[in-house]
């Protein structure tokens, strides 16, 4: 894993043996992206793609980042975080170094994330605004999950 000279005794490790998925859980459960997530949820999400856990010379996580990947032509960036103590020192840009050197997901045709507030740091990575915008959709299952538990609770009124 490349090191950052800003940063000694900070490591960056994709073994999930060494998350701490209580203070992922943490963080992810008050963040705007996966507000509300689950352990459960949580620990299907790790187990099912490649995360990598940003680790403090103390052992303490405080930081992460989860690449949902075929690990051939297409990934998303999706949970990224850095505990706001240990913000400032380089450690997001480690963390993205690492996550594109990993072997596993060079040559890829495709890279995307959502960030509404961290479009500065993504860019000089070689993110970009969507060239075409009008060719991507969404659907978002969380809003139907929601719905449908409505129609059932007032169903039952």
């Amino acid at each position: 894993m490349v090191s950052n000279n800003l940063t000694p005794g900070f490591r960056i490790t994709t073994n999930q043996d060494e998350f701490d998925l209580y203070s992922v859980l943490s963080f992810l459960e008050s963040s705007y992206w996966a507000k509300g997530i689950t352990l459960e949820r949580l620990s299907k999400a790790v187990e099912n793609s490649l995360c990598f856990g940003v680790i403090s010379p103390q052992g303490r996580q405080v930081g992460f980042a989860r690449v949902i990947s075929d690990k051939s032509t297409f990934a998303y960036l999706s949970d990224v975080y850095i505990l706001q103590e240990y913000r400032g020192f380089g450690l997001s840009k480690l963390l993205l170094m690492n996550i594109f050197r990993h072997k596993d997901l060079q040559g890829l045709r495709r890279f995307m994330l959502s960030t509404l507030d961290a479009q500065g740091l993504y860019s000089k990575f070689g993110f970009t605004d969507l060239k075409e915008p009008k060719i991507h959709m969404e659907k978002s299952l969380l809003e139907l999950e929601i719905l449908n538990a409505n129609e059932s609770c007032s169903a039952d009124l």
